[in-house]
């Protein structure tokens, strides 16, 4: 009976040892890795947006004025035409701008000739002049040599003292008239450089009323100046225009805006300069709002959306695309790919992964965006978040990960 009884005591005491272990040490639930769905946590942008509509449409209209007062030749393409950058549009009489660009090429052969002709005569005054100059030089080196022989016979009584002082007089006289030459022939010079400057100042005159002629006789037939369809031709063959008055009307199929829809209970998203991004093949186009119809039709709030990329090579008239309107963004900051894990709350209870456990967490969240989810506190960067839905760990501390 005591061994029975030592037996019964030992199994209890036993028993109660590997319950308190138990207790103190629970079994830690566990959950498979390729049931969860993470992400790290880094610093970028939050954006939340707003679906919208467009309708690809011109971005400018093309208005071709006469550039001169002429007739109409001809018109090769009509109205709703489609055109393409440098087809021929309009044809206008050139007839007399032919002739005045002939006048003015022979009035320039004459001024070229005249400027030839004046710097020959200049170089031949220039030739002249300083002939002149020299000669009067050479003069006075002979008074100065023949005063220094006089004065050598002054001292032998070979020439009077009254001899002396005339020989003076005409080196005096000879010098001031070679100053005088000096400063004639400084002025005659300028006169010739003025005259050259004036003919040549008259020449480039000409020259770019020349330049402008020809430019404008190019422009007597009417080119395409971008890619777009003809709208209007404000003439017919045969008929006198004058200069400036409107003549084609059309499209430019270069670059793009878009018209744009939004709900009515999105009008505090619709303002002007607000971005919007246009999502053409996969790819996003950036760009703002801009007019803003004052009117609302069928429950939306119409708008012109203008790109950045307006000329993008796959925008075409009449393309419908989705758009996303920006309600909000916040930069710079803490954020996490949204995931199942979140809900409207500002405190979300979320796991990291830390190695082979997933621990729990209290986060703090703030703007809510279409991607990505702004982080307030409770996670720093490079922290990497379970971001699949938790309810399956029952809010559980630690669930190890197999």
């Amino acid at each position: 009976m005591t061994k029975v009884l030592i037996w019964a005591i030992s199994v209890l005491i036993i028993s109660a040892i590997i319950a308190t272990a138990v207790w103190k040490n629970p079994l830690t639930p566990s959950i498979k890795s390729g049931s969860l769905e993470t992400a790290k946590v880094d610093i970028g942008t939050v954006l939340k947006t707003v679906p919208a509509h467009g309708v690809v449409e011109p971005e400018n209209e093309v208005l071709i004025l006469s550039p001169a007062s002429s007739i109409i030749l001809s018109i090769p393409p009509g109205v709703g035409s489609k055109v393409n950058k440098g087809d021929v549009i309009l044809k206008l009489n050139d007839k007399e701008i032919r002739n005045q660009i002939d006048d003015i090429e022979d009035q320039l052969e004459v001024k070229n000739n005249s400027l030839d002709k004046t710097l020959l005569s200049a170089n031949s005054v220039r030739v002249d002049l300083d002939y002149n100059v020299e000669v009067k030089k050479l003069r006075i080196t002979s008074l100065k040599s023949e005063l220094a022989d006089q004065e050598q016979l002054l001292e032998v009584g070979g020439v009077s003292p009254a001899r002396i002082e005339k020989t003076k007089q005409e080196i005096a006289l000879a010098e001031k008239d070679l100053e005088t030459l000096q400063v004639k022939n400084a002025i005659r010079l300028k006169q010739l450089v003025a005259d050259e400057k004036g003919l040549r100042l008259q020449i480039e005159m000409q020259q770019k009323q020349l330049d402008q002629k020809k430019e404008l006789l190019h422009k007597m037939i009417i080119r395409a100046p971008s890619s777009g369809i003809i709208l209007e031709i404000n003439g017919k063959e045969g008929e006198k225009v004058n200069t400036d008055r409107l003549l084609v009307r059309m499209s430019d199929l270069s670059t793009f805006k878009l018209r744009a829809t939004i709900e009515e209970q999105h009008d505090n998203v619709a303002k002007t300069g607000r971005n919007v991004f246009a999502m053409v093949d996969g790819k996003k186009l950036k760009g703002k709002i801009g007019t803003i119809s004052p009117t609302i039709k069928d429950g939306k709030i119409e708008f012109d959306v203008f790109l950045d990329q307006s000329d993008y090579y796959k925008l075409r008239p009449n393309m419908a695309i989705d758009l996303l309107v920006t309600e909000n963004r916040k930069d710079s900051v803490l954020r996490i790919k949204r995931g199942p894990v979140f809900d409207k709350k500002n405190i979300q209870s979320i796991y990291s992964k830390e190695a082979d456990k997933a621990k729990l967490r209290k986060l703090k969240t703030g703007l809510e965006g279409n991607e990505y989810v702004e982080i307030i506190d409770g996670a720093s960067s490079g922290d990497e978040l379970i971001i699949s839905d938790n309810s399956s760990m029952r809010k559980l501390e630690e669930v190890e990960i197999k």
